[in-house]
């Protein structure tokens, strides 16, 4: 495809001038060899430290100025002596000064000069001893930079992208804030990767969205692809407050004191219906997939919370449609980033990632599996594709059983209806625990034991008819993995990992920036009941996702709900369950009213992705179907309640 025709090109010319200089100055023998790896051979100690301040060409704080963006640089000094220029990681982060970044929470510090001291996190500490530059940037109306905070809108991107266009040359940046003298990049090669958790990799999504040149991978952990996806699930709001107290969350003094009509513009274009306005369309970075020129090295947790993995699935999926060069890790763990739970391979494999995509080092990375997926704590498998080839939809019918709420769940299609009552006081961990009894608040429907194993590999869906007794109703979907296991303790406030006392060190340190961090280890749980995935949507919502109306009690209802990506592994002798309720206590909001609703089984559905499809599912339950023990089933505890800021 052509870019990754364009991509191997450069590789080629960059191997292959690699190899000529390195030909003109070792002896033939050692000349033979690429170089496969970037070693510390730069001084960490000596390395430049600088500040530059890159107008952005918007005046969003309305002071008759245009804004300027605080880029603060650790590169090595040595290349730029030798005339060699280098590449660029960079994290442009709101945090870096109200929040911190990482499991210790570090933030910038600066000297008297106002030169940074501590970059956050090890990217740094590691790679500018490599020979790479380190540039972090303040979003604009954050720390020292001007502008307002515009929660992944116009201002937040542009702010990002207008430094990768200086380091290419097609930007102004100045020594200080406010007049000071134009500098340029002449260090660097203006080749770069974009790295950063959460709020960080968002504007990596976003940049990369934009197809501003020079900007070669991103590496988004735990990101958002679409904000409206982060405050609502098909109307249903997720949380209880919007944009515009983000904004005032992270940004500075400065942008508090002059940026309350851009706070307000954000209050008023985010209407609290869960209606889709065209504050949503701008923040929507799925729609733009076909402009990423960048590969993605995406990493996500398979059961955050807070940045939920509808947004790694419909991402993933969008820039497969457009042949982007991708590759994957997903955990057990919640909002967690990798170097806190898997990091000797975390650190070796973005080492090999960078030194592959802006060095151009055949290392081989290019070849080897798609995707890492965490099966149990601390177990890894690979996968050559995600999802797995020979991965197809198959559709499940949810059936009525023996005994009321507690159905069936098969490929044949069902008949009868189930009757629930909303109960916001309830979560699915709630639902599932009294999964194999009847109770008013949830309607469950099992499958048979399991004979062999059946992987589920992305994005479900699940279509539900029905009738409400108000005019205003949401509904939950749940697949739930009915077994004992031992997983990931992802509803623990550390949301699966544990932070230990002990340090282990990557790259070098000086005496104010450590590359020391503290080690974690898993937190588990032992479980008879795993969430597999999970979708909720405001049933007003059913004809037209962008506007919601009145329900009409008594009549009957169709909407199809979107699902949580995942990979999971439901083994033999467990049970894949389907639950439908109504609010998800923490998860969603409730409706403005307690509705009753009655779901028609013969109009509902469940399409899950599975290896191998329906045939797959068809063996797997051949066994006998047995009868659910009417027994309490241990899960994690319920969903925290979590502060609608995808934070460190």
């Amino acid at each position: 495809m052509p870019k990754r025709t364009r991509s191997t090109t450069w590789r080629t010319l960059v191997t292959a001038a690699v190899a000529a200089l390195t030909a003109a100055f070792l002896t033939p023998a050692a000349a033979q060899a690429a170089p496969r790896e970037s070693r510390p051979v730069y001084s960490y100690a000596d390395a430049v430290r600088e500040s530059v301040w890159v107008d952005t060409g918007l005046d969003e704080d309305g002071d008759g100025r245009t804004d300027r963006v605080a880029a603060d640089i650790v590169r090595p000094a040595e290349p730029a002596r030798q005339g060699r220029k280098v590449p660029v990681i960079m994290d442009a982060s709101p945090y870096y000064s109200c929040c911190g970044r990482g499991n210790e929470s570090q933030r910038k510090t600066y000297d008297a000069q106002g030169r940074v001291v501590q970059m956050p996190l090890f990217y740094d500490n590691y790679f500018v001893p490599r020979g790479y530059a380190f540039v972090g940037v303040d979003l604009a109306g954050t720390n020292r930079s001007d502008g307002c905070v515009d929660v992944g809108g116009r201002s937040d991107i542009l702010s990002a992208k207008a430094v990768i266009d200086w380091l290419n040359g097609r930007a102004r940046a100045y020594t200080s804030r406010t007049g000071g003298t134009p500098v340029t990049a002449g260090w660097t090669n203006g080749r770069t990767g974009m790295i950063g958790k959460s709020w960080d990799g968002t504007i990596a999504n976003g940049v990369a969205a934009t197809g501003v040149k020079g900007l070669k991978t991103i590496v988004p952990i735990s990101a958002i692809s679409s904000w409206y996806d982060y405050y609502f699930a098909q109307g249903a709001p997720l949380y209880d407050g919007g944009p515009d107290e983000l904004a005032g969350y992270v940004e500075s003094a400065d942008a508090q004191a002059h940026c309350a009509a851009v706070q307000q513009k954000l209050a008023d274009g985010s209407p609290r219906s869960g209606d889709w306005t065209p504050l949503w369309t701008e923040r929507d970075y799925v729609k733009d997939a076909a402009k990423v020129r960048a590969s993605v090295f995406l990493v996500h947790g398979m059961q955050d919370l807070n940045v939920r993995t509808k947004h790694f699935g419909q991402w993933w999926d969008a820039l497969a449609r457009h042949g982007v060069e991708r590759r994957i890790w997903l955990s057990q763990t919640g909002h967690v980033d990798p170097f806190d739970y898997r990091r000797g391979a975390w650190v070796d494999t973005l080492h090999r990632w960078f030194d592959h995509e802006l060095l151009g080092y055949d290392n081989g990375i290019d070849r080897e599996p798609v995707a890492d997926i965490e099966r149990h704590p601390d177990q890894w498998v690979t996968s050559a594709a995600w999802p797995p080839r020979g991965t197809r939809a198959a559709v499940l019918h949810p059936a009525a059983g023996s005994q009321a709420g507690v159905g069936t769940l098969g490929l044949r299609p069902g008949t009868g209806a189930e009757t629930f009552t909303d109960d916001p006081a309830l979560s699915e961990t709630d639902w599932a625990a009294h999964l194999t009894t009847a109770t008013p608040e949830k309607a469950g429907f099992l499958t048979a034991p399991l004979t062999r194993d059946l992987r589920l590999s992305g994005s479900s869906t699940v279509t539900v008819t029905a009738t409400p007794t108000t005019g205003s109703a949401h509904l939950s979907a749940v697949l739930i993995d009915v077994g004992p296991d031992t997983i990931r303790d992802y509803a623990d406030r550390a949301e699966g990992i544990t932070t230990l006392t002990e340090r282990s060190c990557w790259g070098e340190s000086t005496a104010g920036d450590s590359s020391c961090f503290k080690e974690t280890a898993a937190k588990t749980a032992a479980v008879d009941h795993t969430v597999v995935s999970r979708g909720w949507a405001d049933l007003g919502h059913h004809a037209w996702p962008a506007r919601g109306v009145p329900l009409t009690p008594g009549r009957a209802y169709t909407i199809t709900l979107d699902l949580a990506a995942t990979d999971h592994v439901v083994p033999a002798g467990h049970r894949l369950a389907l639950i439908v309720a109504g609010t998800d206590k923490d998860l969603i909001d409730p409706p403005s009213t307690r509705p009753t609703l009655t779901v028609d089984l013969s109009r509902t559905t469940a399409t899950v992705p599975l290896v191998g499809g329906a045939g797959a599912f068809a063996r797997a339950t051949s066994g006998s179907a047995g009868a659910p023990a009417p027994t309490v089933l241990d899960g994690v505890g319920p969903p925290r309640t979590v502060r609608h800021v995808p934070a460190s």
